[in-house]
Parts: structure tokens; sequence; C-alpha cells
């Protein structure tokens, strides 16, 4: 059987190599694009999309439609990490507010019945870096964990392709157990 490929797609990540090497320890093979290069189409050679943080707000929608339609038609799992979630809510229509600055690690409560937590505990500590919240879950997707300062710390569409997370998963072993539940959708 043939290894499966992810597309990683740098929002500007100060954590990109991290991020590829979580997915290359999870038996996955990643190509890298920047948002503003993503293709029009996967034609059948990535079997996941992985959106990185930014460290240009999500607002920009102009700049990230190419993205967010390729994400919306691809028809494979989509996992945005912190600015890569808040990109995908902003575009579904969700909001976002200026919080607490939050570095370093920090629990969250997680719904424990989602296949993205088969590996976890139901409050794991997850890598946090940044100041921006989503209040609540878009149109067409639900909050799946949540902590003090972020009611949605993790988001799924309703369909359950789309998923995504506040903290920055290419950190900690919690982390990477989340990243397994994901890579399991795909491989």
């Amino acid at each position: 059987m043939a290894q499966s490929r992810v597309l990683v797609v740098n929002n500007g990540t100060l954590s990109l190599k991290q991020l590829r090497r979580r997915f290359e320890e999870l038996g996955s093979d990643t190509d890298v694009v920047d948002a503003a290069s993503v293709p029009a189409r996967l034609d059948g050679r990535h079997q996941a999309i992985v959106l990185s943080g930014t460290k240009v707000r999500a607002y920009d929608r102009d700049h990230y439609k190419p993205l967010v339609d390729l994400v919306m038609t691809a028809g494979v799992p989509v996992f945005g990490i912190c600015g890569g979630m808040q990109i995908l809510a902003v575009a579904a229509g969700g909001r976002l507010a200026e919080g607490p600055q939050r570095v370093g690690g920090f629990e969250v409560q997680v719904d424990t019945e989602e296949p993205l937590f088969t590996h976890v505990k139901p409050t794991v500590t997850v890598f946090h870096r940044h100041t921006l919240y989503l209040q609540e879950a878009p149109p067409g997707f639900r909050s799946i964990g949540r902590s003090e300062h972020a009611p949605v710390e993790f988001l799924r569409s309703d369909d359950g392709r789309i998923h995504g997370a506040q903290a920055h998963l290419e950190f900690r072993s919690d982390g990477l157990e989340i990243l397994r539940g994901f890579a399991q959708l795909y491989q």
C-alpha cells in the first residue's frame, strides 16, 4: 500500500518543521505550499489537508479565498491548526475576539466520543501561542473542545470532514495523540 500524503498549507507558521515532522512520525509524507500557491484541486495526490497557524489575521477573505475554495471542494479530511482553524471559521461566518495572551501548555476539555480524541483523556494539555479566540462555532460546525478562555478550542464540521484546533498540536504529547486521531481519518 502506498504511503499517505498530506498537503500542508503554510500560512506563515513559526513551527512548520515540527508540524511536518509530526505527520511524518504518523506515517504520512508531506508536501508544503503557501496559502498564495494552493492548487485549485488535489487530483488524488493527497489524502488530507492541514492548514498551519498564521501570523496574519484570518479576516483577509480575499487572500484566503483560493485556500478556502480548495478545502470546501477537496473531499478529503482537513485540519486547521490555530490560525488555520480561524481562517476556516471566519470563512464560514465565525467571529474572533481578542482575549488574554496565552503561551505555553493549557488544559482543554474534549468530547471523547469524537474520533479525533480516540487516544486522549477528557482533559488534555496543549500548547498555545495566541490572543485571538473563536467565540462560537459558525454555522455548519460545532465545538468539540473548550477551555476557560476559549469556548471553541476544537471544531468539527457537521459532516465530520473538517476539524480545527485553537492550539498548536505540533507540540506536546497530547497534541501528537490528537493528530494521531486525525491521521486515522485518512490513512
